[in-house]
């Protein structure tokens, strides 16, 4: 009986909590848009899920506390939106879907999707989250990545589109995401269990590597996020006033350079880094470029952005951050012929999945137009090198002149000596740049 009392306590709690955000009259909400029906955190809600998700990752505690449940015990299993206590988030399920009615072939299908997700939300036992992880995608054949920590969960995994259904149905359905983890957050693309050479499930302290204590910047101090729509209409006007040069705006890829190399929005700053880990000392040399701006932040599919973000706005700088929800992957669904051109760099040996005809990069060595990556051919280094059909045919398959040479020595065997993972591509590149960019220029928003 006591428990039943403070299930209703919780949430009865947590609906006045979501009704205290209700916009009175939706229609007439400055800047909300059409269909807006709740506003928390400077974030427009039109779907009760979303709100619903909103309030339970960010507000349970709040919640708790409205109606004095801090002291409550946490019901194993229960619901995020019956206002957790403090113990954390509900126990992890193992359960694992049936498959004895599906056949193999079904299955393990060759022709199936690669999905890309992440979900933040607290877990209290990573290792438990991380193991049933990868019992779950070996139960279903599939391949890929999936990082796991205290603050979340980063995956991408490929299979048969059977196996990818019924992943995302077990997903939806454990207790550790109700409320938070919904469908749409699940991106798609023609793949399968062929993309990636193996799973890779482990334990981390950060489920996208940004090198900063999540307890330091957390993702709950994310920018705004805006939808695909919302997006699209910014990029529109943002191009509009520079064209013009009277744009207060930069749009900005938080992706590392060669994913932007290949395909990125008009008219963004691209930084120049090799890894997202050094966004933040990008961030902090080049904290004059944002004084006073509105920033538009975008990546593959909107992780990198809400730690991004959230760093962004630490420094305090800024006059707004906001950030494409669902990231370049979503946009593209609704907006393929829109304003992000070229190929959108996806990490599995597909390298880059592909919405319109452009191609904005070139050939390493001729100067060709060239989107397609490969891996130098030096077997001492991991770097991606663009390389035409034409230059391949003449030996020209490394990321650069050094790695070239060492090539050749390994072959002759002409080299005893150990080769270090260093090329003429790492050596020459700083490893956070400084944007040279006048007042003026800002002023034009170029």
């Amino acid at each position: 009986a006591g428990r039943k009392q403070r299930a209703l306590a919780r949430r009865k709690a947590f609906s006045l909590f979501v009704k205290a955000r209700e916009v009175p009259d939706a229609s007439r909400c400055p800047g909300g848009g059409e269909g807006v029906r709740w506003r928390c955190c400077r974030q427009a809600f039109e779907e009760l899920p979303g709100i619903h998700r909103h309030v339970a990752l960010h507000h349970s505690g709040d919640v708790g506390r409205q109606e004095g449940l801090d002291a409550e015990p946490a019901e194993a299993g229960g619901s995020p939106a019956d206002g957790p206590a403090p113990a954390g988030r509900p126990e992890i399920s193992w359960a694992l879907p049936d498959t004895t009615r599906i056949s193999r072939d079904d299955l393990t299908s060759k022709v199936g999707e690669v999905l890309l997700y992440y979900c933040y939300c607290e877990v209290k036992d990573p290792e438990k989250l991380c193991a049933w992880q990868k019992a779950l995608c070996q139960h279903l054949h599939l391949t890929g990545k999936v990082r796991v920590a205290s603050e979340g969960i980063n995956g991408t995994v490929g299979g048969s589109k059977v196996a990818t259904s019924l992943y995302i149905e077990v997903m939806l359905s454990q207790p550790l995401f109700k409320n938070i983890l919904c469908q749409e957050d699940f991106k798609s693309s023609a793949g399968g269990a062929h993309c990636f050479p193996d799973l890779r499930v482990g334990v981390f302290k950060e489920i996208v590597p940004m090198g900063i204590d999540p307890k330091i910047v957390s993702y709950k101090e994310t920018g705004i996020h805006l939808s695909p729509q919302e997006f699209h209409r910014e990029v529109e006007q943002y191009l509009s006033q520079a064209s013009q040069g009277q744009s207060d705006t930069i749009l900005l890829d938080c992706r590392n350079f060669y994913e932007s190399k290949i395909g990125q929005f008009q008219g963004c700053l691209a930084p120049d880094i090799r890894k997202f880990s050094y966004f933040p000392s990008y961030v902090d040399e080049n904290l004059e470029l944002f004084k006073d701006k509105r920033v538009l932040m975008y990546c593959t599919g909107g992780i990198r952005c809400e730690r991004g973000s959230a760093y962004l706005r630490s420094k305090a700088v800024c006059r707004e951050v906001y950030q494409l929800k669902g990231g370049i992957h979503k946009y593209l669904e609704e907006f393929p012929d829109g304003f992000y051109r070229g190929k959108l760099f996806v990490f599995d040996d597909r390298y880059a999945i592909c919405s319109n005809e452009d191609i904005i990069s070139a050939c390493r060595y001729c100067g060709a137009l060239w989107d397609q990556y490969k891996l130098c051919s030096s077997q001492h280094c991991r770097q991606l090198v663009l390389t035409c059909p034409s230059c391949c045919n003449k030996g020209l398959t490394a990321c650069c002149p050094v790695c070239q040479e060492k090539e050749l020595k390994v072959a002759s065997r002409a080299s005893a000596q150990t080769l270090k993972e260093e090329c003429e591509c790492t050596r020459r590149r700083p490893r956070v740049p400084i944007e040279r960019i006048s007042r003026r220029m800002l002023e034009a928003g170029k």
